[in-house]
């Protein structure tokens, strides 16, 4: 059977169009009551990054999450709530407040899940991950709803819907599956092995305004004008990458999807529904990573330090906070401040890396929040 994804054309963040490009998706697809039960806890999952003002593309944007949630609510269900577990230190819910979230859940009465403690599950069919702690709020639910955003990703290409399901792991737990999975291949495999134990039941994308280049966080923002919905996460995230002009088998997320059972991505197995076709609405210069690499045994060779990309800092944006150094997962510090004198300017230096210890899980980039780290294509 053929895996179906709904892309809905809407324009601008609108409340009423992007509610009624929900509807829409939602109801191609069958309706809410086939992806959940009335008397079910439901938890809604928006990609909630950092502390980033709406306009920025960095995280769903609150018009996406308010339409979900007032579908569900006027569908009849009720026991409803919401939650993520930032990549940026701090409360979750001052991350969801500067996000423009949490004034719409409190205003539909939508309590913010405990994402503030966590508990180890075992996962007996896993592949390559046999345990995760996950945060309570997910332990809590009975079904997810993933709220991701359409943007670019240093480590796996792209983060769609099943990158976003990453925040469902408690707090310093993501910094030590960088640690133990530290390349894009492994990583990929322990993404997708969660996502077959979470179970989310639907995936609906925020393609309004996506992010492209330097992403996830420090990237540009786009017009893609478009919600994409889908019940299989890889298929929405294979129809994202041909909408950009991006193999799919090319995105290491993607092509385990399916090889672990999760999903489907050969074209010929997707159903789009909504549009007549894709290339009325593909942006072929997107700026995204399309450089050929392999999968399985020949993946090693993409491994090798000599020929990845690495991460660099843009001496005149920093602010010297020291984010990249707190993000960085390997034990002994791959970035770090370094003794007065090299790297230094006026006052306090400029971080500097050590590309022996570099895992390249672009962590630091990830978490910089003046865009001052880039990951240059070249060899080292």
């Amino acid at each position: 059977m053929k895996s179906k994804v709904a892309v809905i054309p809407c324009d601008s963040y609108d409340q009423g169009k992007v509610s009624e490009a929900i509807e829409k998706g939602i109801a191609l697809l069958g309706g809410w009551e086939c992806f959940a039960r009335k008397e079910e806890k439901l938890l809604l999952k928006p990609n909630l990054l950092n502390r980033a003002e709406a306009n920025k593309a960095v995280t769903t944007h609150p018009s996406v999450f308010e339409a979900a949630a007032r579908g569900l609510r006027k569908s009849g269900y009720e026991q409803i709530s919401y939650g993520d577990s930032p990549g940026h230190p701090g409360s979750v819910e001052k991350t969801a407040e500067v996000c423009g979230v949490k004034t719409i859940a409190d205003s539909l009465d939508i309590p913010l899940a405990d994402f503030s403690h966590g508990k180890t599950v075992e996962y007996t069919r896993n592949r390559i991950t046999r345990r995760y702690e996950l945060c309570q709020g997910v332990l809590d639910s009975d079904a997810i709803i993933n709220l991701c955003k359409m943007k670019t990703h240093q480590l796996e290409r792209i983060t769609g819907a099943v990158k976003n399901l990453f925040g469902c792991v408690y707090g310093l737990n993501k910094g030590a599956a960088h640690a133990k999975y530290p390349d894009a291949e492994s990583f990929a495999q322990m993404l997708v092995d969660l996502n077959l134990l979470l179970k989310a039941r639907l995936h609906i994308m925020d393609a309004v305004v996506a992010m492209e280049g330097n992403g996830p966080a420090s990237g540009n923002p786009v017009k893609m004008g478009l919600i994409l919905i889908s019940s299989d996460p890889v298929a929405l995230d294979a129809t994202f990458c041909r909408l950009v002009d991006l193999d799919p088998k090319l995105v290491p997320t993607v092509y385990y999807g399916e090889v672990f059972g999760l999903g489907h991505w050969k074209e010929e197995e997707i159903e789009i529904l909504g549009i007549d076709s894709l290339d009325d609405y593909k942006k072929l210069d997107f700026d995204v990573s399309r450089e050929r690499s392999s999968h399985g045994k020949w993946a090693v060779f993409g491994k090798l330090k000599a020929l990845t990309r690495k991460p660099v800092i843009v001496n005149s944006r920093c602010i010297r906070c020291g984010a990249c150094v707190a993000a960085c997962p390997v034990e002994e510090k791959a970035v770090f401040f370094p003794e007065k004198g090299k790297g230094s300017t006026e006052g306090k230096p400029v971080p500097v890396y050590d590309y022996r210890k570099c895992i390249r899980c672009y962590c630091c980039q990830e978490m910089c929040p003046e865009k001052a780290i880039v990951v240059k294509r070249k060899l080292l």
